[in-house]
């Protein structure tokens, strides 16, 4: 019967088996290509190992690039170019023996489930589904999906505001305001823009778009708490408040966003409200924003906006995975993070690890540990030597954080640093600036992307210092010019 042939065929295309260099080694695929996922890879090839254990490693990951985030916001400042800061997998693992694959994660299936009778032995790892139909057979698992944006709590979010999260999410602001900032060009309107939150993203994002827009737009940064960066040290905060403020950004502290809207469904309602808002790019869609005081006995705001910007609320994904054996599901928390022992390990599952965003670990006095870069740089060195240990039958180590300090961007020359080893020391403004981006370019993912990036960096420092030398002497020659007249 040619209806059932075709219909098998079908299901044997379905699926295709990944197929390992070598099955009798070690087998690791690390779901995840951020801090956690990448390191972690780079981690494990940097160990010496015996011959006949040396893992062989897939790392997955759906976009083709690796983004180092926390200089995101220089791509909006023009700072740096998207190959430095966003280089491809494919370049970075060209010298390693780890093999990369473009895909997203769909179901996972574990073997490695403690029995009932709690015996910690277990020599199966499981299989991880992906949604191109590809099937990987791995002994070891590494979760390392990051965390997505979550808009969804806030009517309109989702539709009408842009997270600030992704290389995709940078490359949709940028073109957001290069189309702004043409439409304003030598005219009188302001291009008006609101962040929503004043944690450290919402308050770099600020900084650096209120520094490009200059006079030409009104930046508002709009926070529950009645101040910014409510966990960050003293300096960083007094920091960034100064440099805010020289910007002349407007922070609304205090305030929920209730929902958000377009500008036109508003003005069909007909339903009188006072709207605070400056003369917006005209022919541009315009959103309201309903602020809810957080505090009885504030009056709320309405606020119109050109362009809405998101940086609270993230969600793991791991809680939307399908898992095939439903009893022995990862654990997770509230969060849909994995719960995880002090090795990184997920409980229940001593062939799975979990870092950065996807892990639930808890420091010494029972916090979970922030989702930070530091943090998943840290945590990938150790998740790199455990998964060693493990497959080399020697005892794991327990992670442990060693906060280096704090650093915020607050623009082209301003940041600051507040080192740990230091106690009350603050580095801010051109020299905290200059420290910061010392500190990332040795921590970018390989000596080779290092270099690359180093030498243009240093090329584009001396082409401005021309510049600006240049610019001087012209000053200088042209006040002397007119002196003498």
């Amino acid at each position: 019967n040619g209806g059932v042939v075709d219909e098998i065929s079908e299901t044997v295309k379905a699926h295709t088996d990944f197929v390992w260099p070598d099955n009798k080694k070690p087998r690791v695929c690390i779901l995840g290509g951020g801090f956690g996922g990448l390191y972690t890879a780079l981690r494990l090839e940097s160990l010496q190992w015996p011959e006949d254990k040396k893992p062989h490693i897939a790392l997955v990951d759906q976009s083709e690039r690796f983004v180092f985030k926390p200089l995101l916001y220089e791509l909006l400042s023009g700072e740096v170019d998207e190959w430095e800061i966003a280089p491809r997998f494919s370049d970075l693992l060209a010298n390693t023996g780890v093999q990369f694959l473009k895909d997203k994660v769909k179901v996972l299936k574990p073997s490695d489930h403690l029995g009932v009778n709690g015996s910690n032995a277990s020599t199966r790892g499981g299989t991880v589904h992906l949604e191109s139909g590809l099937h990987i057979e791995y002994d070891w698992l590494v979760l390392a999906l990051g965390a997505e944006a979550k808009l969804e709590v806030v009517p309109g979010a989702v539709e009408f505001a842009i997270p600030f999260s992704t290389l995709e999410d940078a490359r949709k602001v940028n073109n957001r305001l290069t189309i702004l900032e043409r439409k304003t060009f030598g005219k009188d309107y302001q291009i008006s823009v609101a962040i929503v939150g004043c944690g450290y993203s919402g308050v770099e994002l600020a900084a650096t778009v209120a520094e490009r827009l200059q006079n030409k737009g009104v930046v508002r940064a709009i926070n529950v708490e009645t101040t910014i960066c409510p966990t960050a040290p003293p300096g960083n905060r007094e920091a960034a408040l100064k440099v805010l403020s020289s910007r002349k950004v407007e922070l609304l502290l205090g305030y929920f966003v209730n929902c958000i809207r377009r500008a036109s469904e508003l003005e069909s309602t007909n339903t009188p409200t006072e709207v605070e808002s400056v003369e917006t790019v005209p022919g541009f869609e315009k959103y309201i924003l309903e602020l809810q005081p957080a505090e009885r006995g504030v009056q709320r705001k309405i606020i119109e906006a050109d362009l809405v910007l998101w940086t609270v609320g993230s969600k793991p994904p791991l809680p939307h995975l399908e898992y095939s054996d439903v009893p022995f599901v990862i654990p997770l928390n509230a969060r849909g993070q994995a719960e995880t022992d002090e090795t990184l390990r997920v409980k229940g599952h001593p062939r799975i690890f979990a870092l950065g965003d996807s892990s639930a670990l808890r420091d010494s006095t029972g916090r979970i540990l922030p989702a930070t870069a530091q943090v998943a740089f840290q945590q990938a060195d150790f998740t790199g030597w455990n998964l060693w240990a493990a497959i080399n039958g020697r005892p794991l180590l327990p992670f442990r954080f060693q906060n280096l300090g704090e650093m915020i961007t607050l623009g082209r020359s301003d940041a600051a640093i507040t080192p740990s080893f230091i106690e009350g020391l603050t580095l801010e403004g051109p020299v905290g600036h200059t420290a910061r981006k010392i500190a990332y370019l040795m921590r970018l993912p390989t000596d080779e992307h290092r270099l690359k990036v180093g030498i243009s960096w240093l090329t584009k420092s001396a082409v401005e210092s021309v510049s600006l030398l240049q610019s001087t002497l012209s000053k200088v020659l042209s006040d002397s010019s007119a002196r003498s007249d």
